[in-house]
């Protein structure tokens, strides 16, 4: 056995950091909207908060529709295939972007991107070309939402198909770390492209790592029975599993599936809705809203220096202290003998009071007139968000059989797309109004703008314990449905 694992290739590790690097590039293209829009965009295309708060409230109700059907379209169209076509379209989507400004004047009648710049601030010709500048980024937003909803379902079906089960989990964890790192990647990165060559060369360049990726993929991956580079040892070790895999569909196959109409019958359904409709859009607001909270309340813009490190200090806490969000859970359940359900909720319930740090954000940062305490505080209401949806999707398979879980989690992804679309759209309108009104404008000793983000932290912070209130309130006790 041991000469046989000496002659073993290692051909799935290879494949593995090729869905790292997917999953990075995934997060890459989705924030350079983020990274652009306070200090390009916005003034380019004469844009309010509401404008960009449509644009991100889009993003994220289609990015979720999306989400249902990716994992069809996937085992349809085969992996190689389908993994090509969804970065294919996203990377397409990214860089379609650029164009934005071109299509922008043109269709306006201004005729170049220069006099758009220069079109007066609440003149017609200035809502024209906000009004058309929406428009179209809602078309490339959309795009990039369709393609990017594939990558997670045709990454976990190559760890599937080329990792023993045993392996899969630590396979899953080292592709899903692109997300960290793409968060930690882009403020070093974009900002820095757009101040260079422009915002539209940080879309096409950063848009463009994707066909570089599509190139590696169409030349590296087989099935692991047609690949060249997989020798017979390394075959033998991946299809492990495949006998009790069998037995496993097949007493799978023998279970009935509880339909989707009948799932909302269940207060276990309802529980996990509410979790994802409260909570997701919290962890979107920070994404999409952070690097414009920096540069207007602090003056740290994305492209300088302090901006960029405001960023990724705040990423750098999410990636550390989120880490513990799966290990808290297995200590309730192995050393003080709970339930995997009941073990769960009281970590989660842990979790739901990270996210009261948003709470001082704006009170600590206006008060010692520095950013490094909103960005620490919000680094861990974020980092408590992931901790927290790691352990609410683990709450579908405690109270669910195999057969419905993949129901259930398209329904609560939906849920949380919903919740998510509100959440953008009333901040964007709500900082619209409070920068408009000045200091006629008032919450809790803020003014103007300020009262505004001090409103959305608020909810932030509490959004966690009001979801974990509610679920327990519906599935006090554990109690699996049976189909």
């Amino acid at each position: 056995m041991n000469t046989h694992q000496k002659l073993m290739t290692n051909w799935r590790w290879w494949l593995c950091s090729l869905l790292f690097v997917a999953t990075t590039v995934n997060y890459l293209d989705r924030q350079v909207l983020s990274l652009t829009y306070e200090e390009f965009i916005k003034p380019e295309f004469h844009w309010t908060d509401d404008n960009y708060g449509t644009i991100t409230a889009f993003f994220s109700i289609f990015y979720a529709i999306c989400c249902l059907f990716a994992g069809k379209f996937v085992d349809w169209m085969g992996t190689k295939k389908g993994y090509l076509i969804s970065i294919g379209v996203w990377s397409a989507g990214a860089c379609m972007h650029a164009a934005c400004g071109w299509a922008t004047a043109h269709l306006t009648g201004v005729g170049s991107v220069e006099a758009m710049r220069a079109v007066e601030i609440g003149s017609n010709a200035a809502l024209a070309i906000s009004t058309t500048s929406v428009y179209l980024f809602l078309l490339c937003r959309g795009i990039l939402a369709l393609g990017e909803a594939g990558n997670f379902p045709a990454a976990i079906k190559v760890t599937a198909e080329y990792f023993p089960k045993k392996d899969r989990a630590f396979a899953t964890s080292i592709f899903n770390a692109g997300a960290s790192v793409g968060a930690l990647a882009a403020p070093l990165c974009i900002p820095p492209l757009a101040k260079a060559l422009g915002w539209e060369w940080a879309f096409i360049i950063i848009g463009a790592l994707g066909f570089i990726w599509m190139f590696f993929w169409a030349f590296m991956y087989d099935k692991p029975e047609n690949s060249k580079r997989v020798n017979e040892a390394e075959l033998e070790y991946i299809h492990q599993d495949d006998a009790a895999e069998a037995a496993e569909k097949a007493a799978l196959a023998s279970e009935k599936s509880i339909p989707m109409l009948k799932c909302f019958s269940y207060r276990q359904t309802w529980a996990f809705i509410v979790g994802k409709f409260f909570t997701d859009g919290v962890w979107w607001f920070f994404l999409f809203w952070a690097p414009s909270y920096f540069s207007n309340q602090f003056h740290a813009p994305a492209t300088s220096g302090l901006g960029q490190a405001l960023i990724f200090t705040l990423y750098a806490i999410v990636t550390v202290v989120s880490i513990g969000g799966g290990y808290l859970p297995k200590i309730f359940v192995d050393k003080k003998g709970m339930n995997p359900y009941n073990g769960r909720m009281l970590a989660m319930l842990i979790f739901a009071f990270f996210p009261i740090a948003a709470l001082f954000a704006q009170p600590l940062g206006m008060r010692f007139d520095t950013p490094w305490w909103p960005a620490i505080l919000i680094g861990l209401a974020a980092a408590g968000h992931q901790a927290w949806s790691a352990n609410l999707f683990s709450t579908i398979g405690d109270m669910f059989p195999k057969s419905t879980i993949a129901t259930v989690t398209g329904i609560g992804a939906m849920a949380g797309g919903v919740g998510s679309m509100f959440i953008q759209k009333a901040a964007g309108k709500l900082f619209t109004y409070a920068e408009n009104a000045g200091s006629a404008f008032t919450f809790l000793g803020f003014e103007g703008k300020p009262a505004g983000y001090f409103i959305m932290f608020c909810f932030c912070g509490i959004a966690y314990l009001v979801a974990w209130s509610i679920m327990k309130g519906l599935v006090p006790k554990y109690k699996p449905i049976k189909a």
